[in-house]
């Protein structure tokens, strides 16, 4: 999971960087075109034609396409704000998964554990700032990508309850060209040489990021799994300061102090079973 989330942020940090030649849409078609032959090789490699059914077909169509859904808000948020800022409210995710966990998991979730929800929320609004001059609206979006990332999150531990991973990374790749397929050529413009390197490694970095997510989603529970999701807020920090020279004001650092606290309170207790 650590992985995944640095190689996601890493990805991040290079589509926003494309979006200042490209459309969203073209670099995530590029993205997943790459990642569609990456899941049926893959898939094929290890299971041959047999791997390509599923059990949850429903399940694996909607989750690719929140995954695709999610993935087009996120590059575009990115495009028009700060990484760290962005992914400051992205960190939201693995308590919004905390949440959803008992209505569509069955997980029990203690009052504690809802406690430190509320004050991952009250982390946003402080991020957030509505009512006093500053709000940006643009700033809804990283959270509606948070929300729409956790229920990505839940579906796929269902998923991996009956069908395999390999079977599971072939349909997030398959969903996403296809849907994007259809306006794809529209946003169409000729790559450089330069170019297409730093596209083909979006691809490729965001394909992997997906494979270590679905592998460790597959070997331990959601929650347990949670503090993990926070290396991806340091590490988009970081190439947000060194790329491109954005470094978060208080406001969004408080804030997402307090998201980071409340997930990593919620995880201990669940851990202790409080």
């Amino acid at each position: 999971m650590i992985l995944g989330m640095i190689i996601l942020a890493s990805t991040d940090a290079i589509s926003k960087y494309l979006t200042v030649t490209f459309a969203v849409i073209q670099i995530l078609w590029i993205r997943y075109m790459v990642f569609a032959v990456i899941g049926t090789l893959v898939v094929l490699k290890k299971h041959g034609v047999s791997g390509l059914r599923t059990k949850r077909p429903f399940a694996q169509i909607l989750r690719g396409l929140l995954l695709t859904g999610t993935n087009c808000m996120a590059v575009f948020a990115l495009s028009l704000m700060p990484i760290a800022d962005a992914h400051a409210i992205l960190a939201m995710a693995p308590l919004l998964v905390t949440a959803a966990s008992a209505p569509l998991l069955g997980e029990i979730i203690s009052l504690k554990r809802w406690m430190a929800v509320l004050f991952g929320f009250l982390g946003v609004i402080i991020i957030l700032r509505p009512g006093i001059g500053v709000f940006d609206p643009i700033a809804l979006i990283p959270l509606g990508v948070a929300v729409m990332f956790s229920a990505y999150t839940i579906l796929t531990k269902v998923i991996s309850r009956d069908d395999t991973n390999e079977t599971t990374l072939f349909y997030t790749g398959i969903v996403g060209l296809v849907s994007l397929s259809f306006i794809g050529p529209f946003f169409w413009i000729d790559p450089s040489m330069a170019n297409w390197f730093w596209l083909l490694l979006a691809a490729l970095f965001g394909s992997l990021a997906h494979v270590f997510i679905i592998t460790a989603l597959h070997l331990a529970p959601a929650s347990a799994l949670q503090p993990f999701n926070y290396t991806m807020l340091i590490w988009a920090t970081f190439l947000g300061y060194l790329v491109f020279g954005d470094f978060p004001d208080e406001w969004t650092v408080t804030g997402a102090a307090a998201i980071v606290i409340s997930g990593l309170l919620a995880w201990h207790w669940e851990r202790k079973g409080i």
